[in-house]
């Protein structure tokens, strides 16, 4: 009788052993899908979800003809300014060309104007420029030139060195490294 119990306590051990040992295997297997799934539906650095959009061809283009992509998929946090396919279009004719083939210096200039150190929602946006007050808020880019942002019915306009003015068509475009907000009018730093 002895030796049935000790044979049934070692094989209940032994069985016990497997479930956990089991179980381990299977809360690993777990962990790592749930990571890979966190993974697969993080969304990408500021440059790969430019490119993802569709909308932002152009300046996907700059910014690799500027060499900032490396810059723009670092760990930030940055706010982009980001003009749309059909901001850069505005350009005068052979502009955009120009840029990128040959004043790439000055396209760096252009592309780091519409960037802001920080991760600024449209709430932090919007906020700051009420606290602002009515000449707006100055706003301070990585390429060290400033622009106006201002509130025109509920709008967030911006206003560049050259005076030009754009729209904010759409916020909180989230990326892995920041946000970005759509305009609708390439900012010029001069």
């Amino acid at each position: 009788m002895k030796m049935l119990k000790i044979t049934l306590a070692s094989a209940m051990a032994l069985g016990l052993a497997a479930c956990a040992e089991e179980a381990a295997e299977t809360d690993e297997m777990m962990a790592d899908e749930t990571a890979m799934a966190e993974e697969a539906t993080a969304p990408g650095t500021i440059p790969e979800v430019a490119e993802g959009d569709g909308s932002f061809t152009t300046l996907v283009a700059a910014v690799g003809a500027a060499e900032l992509g490396e810059t723009l998929s670092g760990e930030g946090p940055f706010t982009v300014f980001a003009p749309t396919d059909d901001a850069f279009g505005k350009l005068p004719d052979g502009t955009v060309e120009t840029l990128t083939t040959e004043e790439t210096d000055k396209l760096k200039s252009i592309l780091t104007y519409h960037v802001v150190e920080g991760a600024m929602d449209a709430a932090a946006v919007t906020s700051a420029i009420e606290d602002a007050g009515e000449e707006g808020l100055e706003v301070e880019t990585v390429g060290g030139g400033t622009f106006t942002a201002t509130l025109v019915d509920g709008q967030v306009m911006i206003t560049d060195a050259a005076g030009n003015t754009a729209t904010v068509t759409a916020t909180d475009v989230e990326a892995s490294n920041g946000v970005i907000h759509v305009i609708d009018t390439v900012l010029m730093p001069e």
